[in-house]
């Protein structure tokens, strides 16, 4: 997999979880926030985003309520996600060619990261990021949580109530397999914390 420079943390549990092992996360950023306020700085500095991902309504419509929210700022393209694994190669050309600035990658997981990993290298794009399901938002297709709900770490609850057919198997999967690594890493601080008090005990006598 690619490396990234920077790894945001999207989900109310992976904050949950980083303090429980005593990682000092000061709090959760949605992708959607930090892509509109990249989208921002671009309409101040003349920047150019390329949007690839969704469906063509989609993308088309997202784009358009950029342009209207953030005045002046001009795409550099604007395409859909859905393309074959032989088509990569000259997408990646089409977006060298627009000179994008930055891209962002409306794919959901792992699809964005694969191709992340196969073709960054060949981006000449400064700034890259994948932003899963923010085009639908953008685009009004899904609502964001009301504020409580996001300060209190239940806008999952609330993509739920949307899309209850759609989310549900994703998040009993993932939410199940996060718990598990969650539980074993708990675990194996537990067994080191508890083997360094029992020398320090022995070395006491």
């Amino acid at each position: 997999m690619i490396n990234s420079d920077i790894i945001g943390i999207d989900g109310a549990g992976i904050v949950i979880g980083a303090r429980l092992q005593g990682i000092p996360v000061p709090e959760r950023v949605a992708g959607i926030d930090l892509m509109e306020e990249v989208l921002k700085e671009c309409s101040k500095q003349g920047f150019r985003p390329y949007f690839l991902g969704a469906t063509e309504e989609i993308v088309q419509r997202a784009a358009s309520v950029a342009r209207n929210r953030y005045s002046g700022l001009s795409f550099a393209g604007v395409r859909n996600g859905y393309f074959t694994t032989s088509e990569e190669r000259d997408i990646v050309e089409e977006i060298n060619r627009s000179g994008a600035d930055c891209l962002f990658i409306g794919m959901p997981t792992p699809r964005k990261e694969n191709f992340l990993a196969a073709h960054a290298p060949h981006l000449n794009v400064p700034f890259l990021m994948g932003v899963g399901g923010s085009f639908d938002v953008l685009a009004g297709k899904v609502s964001r949580a009301p504020a409580p709900m996001q300060k209190l770490g239940l806008e999952w609850m609330h993509r739920l109530l949307q899309e209850p057919r759609r989310m549900f198997w994703r998040y009993a999967s993932t939410n199940y397999a996060f718990a598990i690594l969650l539980s074993r890493a708990m675990f194996a601080n537990f067994a080191k914390s508890t083997k360094l008090a029992l020398s320090s005990l022995v070395r006491g006598h």
